[in-house]
């Protein structure tokens, strides 16, 4: 979890190889409506937010009914929508990448062909509410290269 550009789909794929697990990228789980909206430069509201997080929550209950496990790459950034995507009993983790404006700014500068524009990353932090202590998140700054940032999870997981 965590905002646009902090590397959520490229930790979140590479820690999915490295575990042997599924990877979602929970982009793919909006609604066409909700992509083009980004696009355009608006951010998204929490009416908009909920059918996208209850169709990641669809998905993660089904794996996890079926002995599954899959990394997923979602910004989850209220505690309200963390704790959409988690159901009573359910094993699910959150991991949040943690970096600065300046640092993943820079980042969404360099991307190209991302339909998140950087002019979202203001509404994005202003969003955000760090998962607290009782959420049991794990939390990982971001500022060092994306297989310590997969090992020093894989390390907290285990």
């Amino acid at each position: 979890m965590g905002v646009s550009g902090s590397g959520k789909s490229t930790v979140g794929a590479q820690l999915a190889r490295m575990l042997g697990w599924d990877f979602r990228d929970g982009d793919a789980f909006h609604p066409p409506a909700n992509v083009e909206k980004m696009r355009s430069g608006a951010p998204l509201t929490d009416a908009d937010r909920w059918p996208w997080l209850d169709a990641i929550a669809g998905h993660v209950a089904t794996l996890e009914g079926s002995g599954g496990h899959v990394v997923i790459a979602c910004s989850a950034l209220k505690r309200a929508y963390r704790d959409r995507l988690r159901a009573p009993g359910s094993r699910l983790r959150f991991v949040y990448l943690a970096g600065s404006f300046a640092l993943i700014d820079a980042r969404m500068a360099a991307r190209v062909d991302h339909f998140m524009p950087p002019s979202l990353l203001e509404s994005q932090f202003a969003t955000l509410e760090p998962p607290g202590p009782d959420e049991r998140a794990i939390t990982v700054p971001i500022d060092m290269a994306p297989d310590a940032i997969v090992r020093a999870i894989r390390d907290q997981l285990s």
